[in-house]
């Protein structure tokens, strides 16, 4: 190592690099026995990185096999076929590769100057997203963390931009009366957080009841907009969801778009699970209207493949966003820069000031994989969840509880069991068992009050095998109880 820099000589990064590479390539080569939990106790995970704070150095490949040892070895196993856990896509190798060289360049997206190439690709992705949801070819928008925080950013710049009439950037929301916001018992609980953040309040949130096929119903959600107005309070904003986070339910996003235009509200789509499968020609009449939307949130991590993080936010044009976000600082001035005005500052179009280039690395699975392979792929999502509906309607053992257009399918095990209070304590007792088996990695939900099994199948390696060994193994641990 140089004793004047942190950086090592050519030859021995040479040397680490090819050591992380074949982990990396292990890894890989071993994905039939990735595990979808790896058993080990909160107390002896603290217990591998309880140490004082290091003084002196380690020598690199010690602590690569402490990282493969403690970290690789152990990690949860998104990476493999055996994860149906919350919405796990495994990512893609080609974005492994762009993580690496993002790194290496570490450019800081957020002026024009400090990154022009990430700048303008984070802008094509953008464009892109829109072409792919068949959104307007004039969206502005940002990469961000992920479906949470695209959600938060939609309603930020619906807050900002619906209520600029009253100054609300200056004047904060001080003496307003209180507006409302309207979305399904089934939208996800970041809207309940985004709105406490927004200072909008979650008193002011809605959650309407929702059809048999779980999608909000829009009669009963009219009527609640009525009371509103009659106690003297402001519609303010409806939120659709393109696809649930429970049951991939999609909302009839065309009548909510009629509701909206005719109370005069902001219509925000919360795309991050399902919007991408919008894309699919199997289905994309489900997802009429999702054009009308004022913002989408969508999630690259889960339909684009990508690993953890990115999520996008998606408005009808770019000027909404800096009306949303610019504020003038002499540091941040662009007048003297060489061709100022053709140059797009995502500082004064997003809040953050130092952002990584995230759009990088779907810019590079989208050049090397095409659209319609990733689409190739989603469909296959959908198509192994039919089977496991399949699997599950065929048995005798299992009961399905939920079917969606998308690749997420509710269910239980019942055995032998014919008592609904016996089959639903059996369940409750399944979900750490299967953990503790670790084989595979599957969660829980209720609907409608019920205790039920969650599977999702978002993971391009997915086979019908796998299907099969999620069911065989759930029959062999419930055995076992």
């Amino acid at each position: 190592m140089n004793n004047n820099t942190l950086d090592f000589s050519q030859e021995e990064f040479s040397q680490i690099l090819e050591r992380a590479s074949s982990m990396i390539l292990e890894k890989y080569a071993n994905l039939d026995a990735i595990k979808g939990f790896n058993v080990n106790s909160q107390e002896e995970v603290e217990s591998w990185f309880d140490e004082p704070l290091p003084r002196s150095g380690k020598d690199s490949f010690e602590l690569l096999d402490e990282v493969k040892t403690k970290v690789f070895d152990s990690a949860t196993g998104n990476l493999g076929m055996n994860m149906y856990a919350y919405v796990m896509s495994g990512g893609n190798q080609i974005s492994t590769v762009a993580e690496l060289l993002l790194s290496t360049v570490n450019q800081n997206n957020t002026k024009w100057h400090l990154a022009p190439a990430m700048t303008e690709i984070e802008k094509r992705v953008i464009k892109w997203a829109a072409e792919m949801i068949d959104y307007t070819p004039n969206a502005g928008g940002a990469m961000v963390s992920g479906g949470s925080e695209a959600n938060l950013a939609g309603l930020t710049v619906a807050r900002n931009i619906f209520f600029k009439k009253f100054d609300i950037k200056r004047n904060g929301l001080f003496g307003m009366k209180p507006f409302m916001v309207y979305c399904s018992n089934e939208t996800h609980n970041c809207t309940d957080k985004s709105l406490s953040l927004l200072g909008i309040g979650t008193n002011q949130l809605r959650r309407i009841g929702t059809n048999i096929d779980l999608t909000i119903n829009t009669e009963a959600l009219e009527k609640q907009i009525e009371a509103d107005i009659a106690s003297g309070f402001m519609p303010f904003c409806v939120v659709g969801n393109a696809g649930t986070v429970n049951t991939g339910a999609i909302d009839d996003l065309t009548a909510l778009a009629d509701i909206a235009k005719k109370y005069e509200m902001w219509f925000h789509v919360d795309g991050a699970y399902g919007g991408l499968a919008s894309a699919l020609s199997s289905i994309k009449h489900k997802y009429a209207g999702l054009e009308r939307a004022d913002s989408i949130a969508l999630d690259f991590h889960k339909w684009l493949y990508q690993p953890f993080e990115i999520g996008c936010v998606l408005v009808q044009d770019w000027g909404k966003m800096r009306e949303t976000y610019y504020k003038e600082a002499d540091y941040l001035a662009t007048e003297l820069q060489t061709n100022a005005n053709a140059r797009l500052e995502f500082n004064e179009h997003y809040f953050q000031l130092s952002r990584n280039a995230k759009a990088f690395k779907a810019w590079m699975s989208v050049k090397a994989y095409g659209f319609d392979r990733i689409r190739e792929m989603i469909q296959k999502d959908i198509d192994l969840t039919n089977y496991l509906i399949k699997l599950v309607e065929e048995s005798t053992d299992f009961e399905l509880k939920s079917k969606a257009d998308l690749a997420v399918a509710c269910f239980r095990y019942k055995g032998n069991l014919t008592d609904n209070e016996a089959i639903s304590e059996l369940n409750q007792k399944l979900i750490p068992a299967l953990e503790s088996d670790g084989r595979v990695f599957i969660t829980s939900t209720k609907l409608n009050g019920e205790f039920v099994l969650r599977a999702c199948i978002i993971n391009h390696r997915k086979t019908k095998t796998s299907i099969e060994y999620l069911l065989d193994t759930i029959r062999d641990v419930a055995s076992k109880l």
